[in-house]
């Protein structure tokens, strides 16, 4: 399979580990999820499924194309700021002033 064709999960991490057993912890280690809202991409694969299975409540995945880097991820949650700038300052003067 060539590396372009290749599939990912996209897992998040959204329950917190606080209080699991040592095996649980260790399974969400071993997908490299460390801290709560963490996103981890995985090659799809029967090992990883079987890995995800066990932590289906914890965790949320997607089946992707490809990986996000981490300023994509950061840029995806980023929320709208609320405001759209029409026109600065100065550009108003320059329209007022012709």
């Amino acid at each position: 399979m060539s590396n372009s064709a290749q599939r990912f999960f996209r897992i998040q991490l959204v329950r917190s580990a606080i209080g699991l057993p040592a095996r649980t912890r260790a399974t969400l280690h071993a997908l490299g999820l460390k801290k709560r809202m963490a996103t981890v991409f995985q090659p799809v694969s029967q090992s990883s499924a079987g890995l995800i299975m066990k932590v289906k409540e914890l965790v949320t995945v997607e089946e992707v194309e490809q990986r996000l880097t981490k300023q994509q991820i950061h840029l995806e949650r980023k929320p709208d700021p609320g405001y759209y700038i029409e026109k600065t300052a100065a550009q108003e003067r320059a329209e007022l002033s012709r």
